[in-house]
């Protein structure tokens, strides 16, 4: 087992698909772990070379105490993936979904201290704008900022820096993270410029999703995705939490140019956008909350940052009453596979 040991997790109720096939087949080549976790509407059988499944019922034998109370038919079980991948040694876990075709540059070895150009620019920021002209905005990005931003700065015209950059989010080609109200009124397929990196720094916020998701062993305990929330917005949600943590301890979030394009699943669009109301009338709350709550410093304070956060924003009612009780079981298993003290 090797410092660099990569795993690849993703949840899917998809049959092995092209892209699944592909992902397995760059996974090999690359050396990398690939983990899928099923869900209740997987398929009853499962083969894939150079992958491993896991049903629900192979869920349940897991000796985590998650597994027993994460729901079914909900994105949610990936924790579990993320936590078998911990306990097998990861140093790195990279994640996406069944519906991202990977590029070469996808398999690509990650590093953690980046080169990239730096946006000294706080509070929200939509990273999108710095990789094309369009106008478009990343899923979880607050609707009544959309006419207000201003154009930012070509990506090149930054200041360039080092940085260590524990959370690296890739964007995706032709049918990028987008929500509902985009997908309806706004023109797709869009491509982005695939050079160099933008790192945000303390005080900004951006929203990242689950698709093209790069993860650092120092920073996994912010890998877990609430459960009792909608399905549209469980990662938008993990990110603004990553992100306020990460403040903690100064570190950056990396965005980079397209390793992976898209080529999207069906969707009920009008569904997608019941499902984003939460999102879309409570970020600017959610994240004054964020800003606002009393963390300890550091990233040894991790577990201890998530339970806050998760209670404050649970009697703000954004997560069911549940949702504490899945936290502390989430950090008693990162407890049990040696990766934090409970």
């Amino acid at each position: 087992m090797t410092s660099s040991k990569t795993a690849l997790v993703l949840t899917s109720i998809s049959a092995p698909n092209p892209v699944l096939q592909s992902l397995a087949a760059g996974a090999a080549k690359a050396g990398w772990d690939f983990l899928i976790i099923g869900d209740t509407k997987s398929p009853d059988s499962f083969e894939l070379e150079h992958c491993r499944f896991f049903s629900v019922e192979e869920q349940q034998k897991l000796p985590f105490a998650l597994a027993g109370i994460c729901p079914t038919r909900h994105y949610a079980r990936k924790n579990l993936g993320y936590l078998l991948a911990i306990q097998e040694g990861a140093r790195v876990i990279v994640e996406t979904d069944d519906d991202n075709f990977p590029r070469d540059a996808f398999f690509e070895p990650r590093r953690r201290e980046l080169s990239g150009h730096l946006c000294r620019q706080t509070g929200w920021v939509n990273a999108y704008r710095y990789f094309t002209q369009t106008r478009i905005w990343p899923r979880g990005y607050p609707l009544n900022r959309i006419r207000t931003d201003t154009v930012p700065a070509r990506l090149a015209d930054l200041e360039v820096a080092i940085l260590p950059a524990p959370i690296q989010q890739g964007l995706a080609d032709e049918n990028p993270d987008v929500d509902a109200i985009f997908r309806l009124v706004c023109d797709l397929p869009v491509t982005f410029e695939h050079g160099g990196n933008l790192l945000l720094k303390e005080g900004a916020f951006c929203p990242f999703n689950s698709q093209n998701t790069t993860w650092f062993q120092e920073v996994f305990p912010l890998l877990y995705l609430p459960a009792h929330c909608s399905f549209r917005m469980t990662d938008i949600w993990r990110g603004l939490i990553a992100q306020r943590i990460l403040q903690t301890a100064g570190l950056a979030i990396a965005f980079h140019g397209p390793t992976v394009w898209q080529e999207r699943n069906e969707h009920d669009l009008m569904r997608d956008f019941a499902d984003e109301i939460s999102g879309y009338t409570g970020y600017e709350e959610f994240v004054a909350t964020l800003a606002g709550l009393n963390l300890s410093n550091g990233l040894d304070a991790m577990a201890e940052n998530l339970r806050t956060v998760y209670g404050a924003l649970t009697a703000k009612g954004f997560f069911g009453k549940e949702e504490p009780a899945l936290v502390e079981a989430w950090c008693k298993d990162l407890a049990h596979v040696g990766m934090l003290r409970h």
